[in-house]
């Protein structure tokens, strides 16, 4: 079974389909895109709106677009299949003004580099009710060149390697030791990541990348450790003094610990405490100031 035996099964023509295996080329945004591709169909359309020249003349003559997003080498998820509408010209200030491009903007997309192009086509994707019971769960297999990420359904073979039980999608947060965010992410997450982090309280440390200075703090309240980030996300300093006087979008965010839902505040708060000591984050060191 290929995707063009499902295509033509649900009589689509394999020769007007263009098959997509999405991958950012942006470390930021290729690190959240599986979990846009979950909870921001808003997003993610609007990231496949718009393309390279090339690809941009491809769809003009197309008319579907089969979106996947890369899973390992030689790999692709199924996310849905897409009916290509009208286009429209967009400038690079026209581009930016769209709020979908603004907040992926936050997340690391870097479209209209200077230099490049003045203007794009951005298409009308309807999203289809094609076997989207399999959204997240449908592998198939990605043939070589890995770098092509783009190709024409009819001149591919593309085998159905799995059909699983269970979304892909939903295991797609990162674990709590391995996330590294920038200050603009913090008012652009995923729901599924805003949920989790309303769940985790623990000890954070944000790294200043200006001069290499970090300042640790802990978060027990209200929607724990999301419910902090929220904060340094619509003020940039969080209520703390040394890091009023700094450039928020050179801060970092991570986790150094997690600790239980049940743990006093006066424990958490020491161990905080032993977390600056550690780390030397006390000024003039660091930029915690207590």
């Amino acid at each position: 079974m290929e995707l063009n035996d499902l295509l033509a099964g649900k009589g689509i023509e394999p020769s007007g389909v263009l098959v997509f295996r999405h991958r950012p080329a942006e470390p930021e945004l290729n690190k959240v895109f599986p979990l846009i591709a979950a909870d921001r169909p808003d997003l993610f359309n609007a990231y496949q709106q718009t393309n390279s020249e090339k690809v941009e003349n491809a769809m003009l003559s197309a008319s579907h677009i089969a979106s996947f997003i890369r899973h390992g080498p030689g790999k692709a998820l199924f996310i849905g299949l897409y009916a290509i509408g009208k286009s429209k010209s967009l400038t690079q200030k026209q581009f930016w003004s769209v709020p979908a491009y603004a907040e992926l903007g936050k997340l690391g997309l870097r479209a209209f580099v200077t230099g490049r192009r003045s203007s794009c086509l951005r298409f009308d994707l309807d999203l289809l009710p094609f076997y989207s019971e399999w959204k997240g769960k449908l592998i198939i297999d990605w043939p070589p060149p890995e770098r092509s990420w783009w190709r024409r359904a009819h001149r591919n073979q593309m085998r159905v390697h799995a059909v699983l039980e269970e979304s892909a999608l939903e295991t797609a947060m990162q674990r709590w030791d391995e996330i590294d965010l920038t200050w603009s992410q913090l008012t652009s997450l995923p729901k599924r990541w805003q949920a989790r982090l309303s769940e985790w309280r623990g000890i954070y440390y944000i790294f200043d990348t200006s001069d290499a200075k970090g300042y640790i703090g802990s978060a027990y309240g209200a929607e724990n450790l999301f419910g902090r980030w929220r904060h340094y996300g619509a003020s940039g300093h969080g209520g703390n003094r040394l890091l009023r006087k700094r450039d928020p979008s050179n801060f970092r965010f991570t986790i150094l610990e997690l600790v239980s839902p049940a743990m006093p505040p006066e424990e958490v708060i020491r161990l905080e405490s032993s977390w600056k000591e550690r780390l030397h984050t006390r000024q003039p060191y660091g930029l915690n100031d207590n």
